[in-house]
């Protein structure tokens, strides 16, 4: 029931121009599938954009922990911020502030969460819930935010700490909590919490146990989420055992690859993209080094940017061979990323 509440949140943001707009991004995308001919009147249904990069663990297939970015690392500028959403407010129904990082890093996260709720935009983020003290939580429920998804990867604190490395879940457990009870002290229908359980080899059998767990504390919802893994070629510790909760196969000769097929178009690069905490913007998730930057919102439009002339090249080269973009190569696009 709860998640039909906030399915219903979400529809309940699609005014007549959103649904327009909406209906533009479907139709062109299918129209540039059938011609390969590259068209997107439209504007992003969807996007994330990212409040830092900072983090405080060290998670071992996460740039941001493993501290491997080569782009500047930095927070969100709120005036920044309110400028570029001004521009896409009115189109724009999912917002999600998470990219690299720890949102909560961000001194004024809850501030730009309130100005997107304000808009009348669906808002989301995703957090590891080191710094939901008792106030933090309590705003976090006054902001208006929709969503929020904690990262909960273990039960106990030594299967936990195998990938949320730094980590500490009784504080991730205690911020949670924090959160659900504000919820019912405030007697808010949002945000609709995710206990969100990253499925690896060390935690795998742990999945019964997430479950029980989200049920005793009061949690709207538990996502089994599939890992990606970077050196999978040859195998990997962290690929599950269970292949239900994989992304990537074993072949006859022993290798692995990612299960989808890599198909030649991305629904992806009509529906969204990222903005980094600088204003580049960037194709999706997956360049998580900003390697594929389109552009730049301290210099243009994000309008000129969505339709510019990088833009359209990108989108035409996965018309021609997806496989030979780097970040299309580990790609969840045609796979399950839900188990």
């Amino acid at each position: 029931m709860a998640r039909l509440h906030d399915q219903l949140r979400y529809l309940s943001r699609l005014n007549g121009r959103r649904l327009s707009n909406m209906a533009i991004v479907y139709a062109s995308f299918y129209w540039s599938r059938l011609t390969g001919r590259v068209s997107h009147p439209g504007m992003p249904v969807s996007m994330s954009i990212e409040p830092t990069t900072a983090c405080n663990l060290g998670c071992p297939e996460c740039p941001s922990g493993l501290r491997q970015f080569t782009r500047p690392t930095g927070n969100l500028r709120e005036q920044h911020f309110r400028r570029w959403l001004d521009e896409l407010a009115p189109t724009l129904t999912y917002l999600n502030f998470y990219f690299q990082g720890e949102p909560f890093i961000h001194p004024r996260i809850l501030e730009l969460i309130a100005y997107a709720h304000g808009k009348g935009i669906y808002t989301a983020t995703s957090t590891n819930a080191h710094f939901l003290s008792d106030d933090v939580a309590r705003r976090t429920v006054e902001s208006g935010l929709d969503r929020l998804i904690i990262s909960i990867d273990g039960t106990t604190q030594d299967v936990y700490e195998q990938y949320r490395v730094y980590g500490n879940l009784d504080q991730v457990l205690e911020g949670a909590r924090r959160v659900i009870e504000w919820k019912k002290k405030l007697k808010s229908a949002t945000p609709h919490v995710i206990f969100q359980f990253l499925v690896v080899r060390p935690n795998e059998h742990q999945i019964p146990d997430i479950q029980k767990l989200a049920r005793e504390m009061g949690a709207d919802e538990v996502r089994l989420k599939t890992a990606q893994v970077y050196n999978y070629k040859q195998g990997h510790p962290l690929i599950p055992l269970n292949p239900r909760y994989s992304r990537y196969r074993q072949t006859a000769d022993g290798s692995w690859k990612v299960r989808n097929s890599l198909d030649n178009h991305c629904w992806r690069m009509w529906t969204g993209c990222v903005v980094t905490w600088d204003g580049r913007v960037t194709p999706c998730c997956f360049d998580k080094d900003a390697r594929h930057a389109l552009g730049d919102l301290s210099q243009e439009s994000f309008r000129n940017i969505w339709n510019g002339p990088a833009y359209r090249q990108f989108r035409a080269s996965l018309f021609r061979s997806r496989r030979e973009i780097d970040i299309c190569a580990n790609c969840s696009e045609g796979t399950r990323v839900w188990a």
